[in-house]
This record gives structure tokens, sequence and C-alpha cells, in this order.
């Protein structure tokens, strides 16, 4: 994905639908997160690939644990968020690692058919998932899914307001 943001829209609906199972913000942050490879390289004009380690399950495992104890500490300030966005969830260690798991995975997911500079199952230095879905197809994924994980968070926070009269 050129734009992060992209991302978003997947993990929106997914860490919603799912909620009772992964932590949302954890899952949101995860989906993301990868691309601070991508950016870093960018911004200092690293001699690095622009989808390097990171892009890669190895990578991403690692990144997800780091991001998982990260979450886990920053729990209790992070609840306190979430209850003014109307989010709030009963959550543990494990929904955070799964969260961190699953959203980084599926970052490398929507983006190896797109670059063939991606190497995911590193240090298998190939990308068979190249080209297996167009961009096109991925770009409207992810733009209609950001559509349904608005529309789903409308109707949760509906639901609270509406719970909480």
């Amino acid at each position: 994905m050129p734009f992060t943001p992209y991302h978003f829209g997947p993990a929106s609906w997914i860490g919603l639908l799912f909620n009772r199972y992964l932590d949302f913000l954890t899952f949101l942050i995860a989906s993301v997160i990868i691309d601070i490879e991508p950016f870093l390289v960018i911004v200092f004009q690293l001699n690095y690939p622009l989808h390097g380690y990171l892009h890669t399950f190895l990578g991403a495992t690692f990144t997800a644990f780091l991001l998982a104890i990260l979450m886990n500490r920053l729990k209790p300030w992070l609840d306190n968020l979430m209850v003014i966005f109307h989010l709030k969830q009963p959550t543990n260690f494990s929904k955070i690692v799964i969260a961190s798991i699953c959203g980084c995975y599926s970052h490398i997911l929507l983006d190896a058919p797109l670059y063939p500079d991606i190497h995911p199952f590193y240090p298998i230095k190939t990308n068979p998932i190249y080209g297996l879905v167009s961009s096109s197809t991925i770009y409207t994924f992810c733009a209609v899914s950001f559509l349904v994980g608005l529309i789903l968070l409308l109707i949760k926070i509906y639901t609270i307001k509406k719970e909480n009269i």
C-alpha cells in the first residue's frame, strides 16, 4: 500500500466484528505499524529496501510481540482513551497478542501482492504472492472496507449510547 491509511479499512471492520477475540486498538495499530519501515527509509533517505525485514512474516512476528508488550503496558491509559470513543472492551494479554500478530500479518498479506520487493517468507527471497490479486482489487477492497468499518463503528456507538439512556 502506498498510503498506510488503506490498511485501516480492513482492520476496522475485522477488529469490530472480532473484538470478542482480539483487542480492537491493538489490531488497528498493528495493521499499520509495519509501515514504519518505509517511512523511516523515505524520511532519512536510508540505503535500505523500502519493503525490507519488517515486511516479512518473520519481521512482522517480532514487531507484533514488541507491540503486544507495549500495548499491554499502556493498557490502563489506553482503556481511558477508548472510553471517550465508546470502544472500551474487556481485554487481556492474550487478546492483545492475537490482535498484534493478526494485524501485522494482515499488513503483509495486503502488501505482498502489490510489491515484488517484498519477501514475505524470508529467508526465501521470492514473493509467491506478488500479482495474485490486482492492485485495483486490493485498493477497492480497502476503500470499501473503510466504509463498512465506519458503518459498524457508528452502529456500535449508537447501540452503546442507546443502552446508556
